[in-house]
């Protein structure tokens, strides 16, 4: 199993932005960090190693790049700011990331998986819910999905729009049917240690999901499973084997 590290330039970002790819072949899967928002984060929490199977089995290949959530949903300061570099970002995953993906896995249209745990989780829903043509589902582990607890106090059509607890219930015509026709997500969570803030909102998202008919899994896992790597690791692979 190959490890790369890549510095790529991003016009949207004004900078590199560093990517950690692992595998040689395989459909491509986007993880997006938690609110360390580092790319190395999966390889050091494990879960890199605890899919090595589909890894080795030649499934998967895994694109693990940098967030600036630090700037945008965890910062301070003004609500207009965060969100500009918030765009940033998702102009650098829709221009620049995903190109990327597809001229390494020499496949010029394919749609790759998002997953995510914590803040990734968000960030997988939110790209596969808007970009429903380049994402073709995504694994949320232990997510929190109402954008709005972010916005210290404001409030503004951005933070809306990247809001699954807003802008799902208003989805309709045009826009909720792309959605349900391409994409599908999987949203897990735990009922042990530290998941209380993830739990009623993923069960929500997932009431949601239901109500609009957007092809989806709920998974609640027991009260041993907590809000941490040990446990995500196994999430992951159970899920990502039957994804992939």
């Amino acid at each position: 199993m190959s490890a790369r590290h890549i510095l790529l330039d991003s016009p949207a970002m004004g900078r590199p932005v560093h990517l950690w790819c692992f595998g040689e072949v395989g459909l491509p899967l986007i993880v997006f960090p938690s609110n360390a928002g580092v790319a190395h984060e999966w390889e050091k929490g494990g879960m890199i190693e605890a899919l090595s199977p589909l890894l080795e089995q030649g499934r998967i290949k895994i694109y693990c790049p940098e967030s600036n959530v630090s700037r945008s949903f965890s910062a301070e300061g003004p609500l207009d700011e965060r969100m500009r570099h918030h765009r940033a970002y998702e102009h650098f995953v829709t221009e620049t990331l995903i190109p990327f993906i597809r001229r390494d896995c020499q496949m010029p249209e394919a749609r790759v998986m998002a997953t995510g745990c914590s803040m990734g989780a968000l960030y997988s829903s939110l790209f596969t819910l808007k970009y429903p043509e380049l994402f073709r589902g995504a694994l949320c582990l232990s997510g929190r999905y109402r954008s709005a607890s972010f916005g210290n106090g404001d409030y503004n059509d951005d933070l809306y729009f990247n809001d699954p607890l807003a802008f799902v219930p208003n989805l309709t015509g045009i826009d909720l049917e792309r959605v349900r026709r391409q994409t599908h997500l999987t949203l897990v969570v735990g009922r042990g240690r530290f998941e209380d803030g993830c739990i009623p909102e993923t069960l929500e998202m997932g009431g949601w999901l239901k109500n609009k008919s957007i092809p989806h899994h709920l998974g609640v896992w027991g009260t041993d499973s907590r809000h941490d790597y040990p446990w995500w690791r196994k999430q992951a692979y159970h899920y990502l084997r039957q994804l992939f």
